[in-house]
């Protein structure tokens, strides 16, 4: 009887480890929004939420003070009211924001999108935590006719599967949003349990626009390599140093918005870091 009630505790916690496990990881979200006949101005706003829809973390928010009530369901899943998407208690951490978007501006209103997530919520400081593994939901709202009885004239959402298994989907989305692409990239366990890791190699800042600072920390180096999500090397170089400390700046703005893989190789081993360009 002991024995069956330790198996069956072992069972539980397994399965309620399993349940809460959090694989670090980054999503990588685009799409296109095709300009509608005869409209300039528009508002828009990209948010994340669980499966229970809960609110997790905004993304993207463009609105203006004279279209603030345009954008109703984001305004009050960030925690704001739905009259006022631009009332200070509408969550907008670590979001890329600005004034209503026209298409005679930069960034414009249409046209392709990107949207990178890190897999963290907003608690407890800008960058959060990571949230727990399962099925979350990337919404897009959009507004463009003013005095449309709805208060958005788009409202769409795309589900993935946050976990460790990469995930690469491209939902069919409608005449508004289309052309989508979710790509969930895992990042390996035990992908800094390394020997150069140890020795405390940092990258900075990430995420960054394509530039980004390599202070080696008093570690050797003989070569620098970035691969993308596929497997392929986008940057190789020969980088010799000495155990001194040195900085260096690695230049990869040539490069889509995504997820890579930085790898440091010297004689005792190799050390592999995420980079995430942004821009």
């Amino acid at each position: 009887m002991k024995l069956k009630k330790l198996l069956l505790i072992g069972l539980m916690f397994s399965i309620s480890t399993l349940l809460q496990a959090q694989t670090d990881g980054t999503l990588t979200f685009t799409f296109n929004q095709p300009p509608p006949g005869g409209s300039n101005n528009n508002v828009l706003a990209v948010w994340i939420e669980n499966s229970t829809g809960t609110f997790i973390k905004t993304k993207m928010r463009f609105v203006g003070g004279g279209t603030s009530d345009h954008l109703p369901v984001f305004a009050v899943k960030a925690g704001g009211t739905i009259s006022n998407a631009l009332s200070t208690s509408v969550n907008v951490t670590d979001a890329t924001t600005g004034a209503t978007r026209k298409s005679a501006t930069v960034p414009t209103a249409w046209g392709f999108k990107t949207v990178v997530w890190d897999g963290k919520n907003v608690a407890g400081s800008v960058n959060g935590t990571t949230v727990p593994d399962g099925d979350y939901t990337v919404f897009v709202e959009s507004s463009w006719v003013d005095g449309d009885p709805n208060m958005h004239d788009e409202l769409i959402g795309f589900t993935f599967t946050k976990g460790p298994n990469p995930q690469t989907i491209t939902p069919t989305g409608d005449i508004f949003i289309n052309t989508v692409t979710l790509d969930w990239a895992p990042v390996s366990l035990g992908l800094d349990d390394n020997v150069l890791a140890k020795q405390k190699i940092l990258v900075y800042p990430n995420p960054s626009n394509g530039v980004f600072n390599i202070d080696f920390k008093n570690t050797s180096a003989n070569n620098i390599e970035v691969v993308n999500i596929l497997g392929q090397i986008v940057y190789f170089e020969n980088y010799i140093t000495t155990n001194v400390e040195s900085l260096k700046v690695l230049d990869l703005s040539s490069n889509a918005n995504g997820i890579y893989i930085l790898k440091v190789t010297n004689e005792n081993g190799a050390s592999s870091h995420k980079l995430v360009i942004e821009k």
